[in-house]
């Protein structure tokens, strides 16, 4: 068979300028990824990759840290620095790393279960101290990677392998939780909301203190499965139908209800010292011009 080489060179350079403009961001050697068709968490992966493009970060400055379950798989898939942590220890871990090297771009990137139950305590104290750490939360309302069971953020009367006869507890309203403990930036995107979502990665990265993004992902293997909620489609669709974007909404109305309305948008964006500036500025006040200021970052 002859071979045009003029056109399959053609060809070839076509298919490199076609490339995802992300793929230098991830670890394609790892690829395909353990995460189910349907699932969102890819979707913010992809989102937050184009924000660090478009926000112009320093990779070689940043540091990705996540815990447990499908969500904390997220470091693995990135092409920089990255920590796989046990679980809830994710904060902790990153504020650690952050303290000993004030010139790194932290994020945290795991899902409510790690974040917000076992991790819980770690994720109230970081936001009041207004550690500078940037937390992307993905909340798929269940403990996907180990069965299905109840969540911190399970809504009411939905079904789980621990709640055959639906949930009952109260869930976590996770940017109420944020804000009341301090964070300063606080927002919720549903992965429909891919454009928006960026965006909100975007300024949460530009911007310094305890910032916390809640993206909310469907997870139709076990959560919508459960529930007769169709697949990932059947997710968005109703992500569609059902989303309102509200920027600054009052968080403390902004629950989710079992296939009920979803507020999302910017809720919070403000200024207020970081935990190291809070202590500089304390002790140079106390000890005086002997004080030598810890780096900031």
């Amino acid at each position: 068979m002859k071979v045009d080489n003029d056109a399959n060179a053609f060809y070839c350079d076509c298919v490199k300028e076609e490339q995802n403009p992300v793929n230098a961001m991830l670890r394609l050697d790892r690829m395909p990824s353990i995460w189910c068709p349907g699932c969102g968490v890819g979707t913010s992966v992809n989102a937050f990759a184009r924000a660090l493009k478009q926000a112009k970060v320093n990779l070689e400055k940043t540091a990705i840290v996540s815990g447990i379950g499908c969500s904390g798989r997220v470091s693995g898939y990135l092409n920089f620095d990255s920590f796989h942590t046990t679980h809830g220890r994710a904060i902790p871990f990153a504020t650690g790393l952050k303290l000993a090297n004030p010139e790194l771009n932290v994020v945290v990137y795991s899902g409510e279960g790690d974040l917000i139950a076992i991790g819980g305590n770690h994720f109230i104290h970081a936001a009041r101290r207004n550690m500078d750490l940037l937390v992307i939360c993905v909340n798929n309302f269940t403990y996907g990677m180990t069965g299905g069971q109840v969540s911190p953020t399970s809504p009411a009367s939905a079904k789980f392998t621990t709640a055959p006869f639906g949930q009952f507890e109260e869930p976590f309203n996770l940017p109420n939780l944020a804000e009341s403990a301090g964070a300063v930036y606080v927002a919720r995107w549903t992965t429909f909301h891919v454009n928006q979502l960026a965006k909100s990665m975007r300024e949460a990265l530009n911007k310094r203190g305890f910032r916390f993004i809640e993206v909310i992902s469907p997870c139709p293997t076990l959560y919508q499965r459960r529930n007769k909620l169709g697949d990932g489609l059947d997710a968005m669709k109703y992500y569609v139908e059902k989303s309102v974007i509200n920027n600054n909404a009052d968080t403390r109305e902004i629950k989710i209800d079992f296939q009920d309305e979803i507020t999302v948008g910017t809720f919070v964006n403000k200024e207020r010292p970081t935990f190291l500036e809070s202590m500089n500025a304390r002790f140079s006040q106390t000890i005086g011009a002997s004080y030598q200021p810890y780096p900031e970052g």
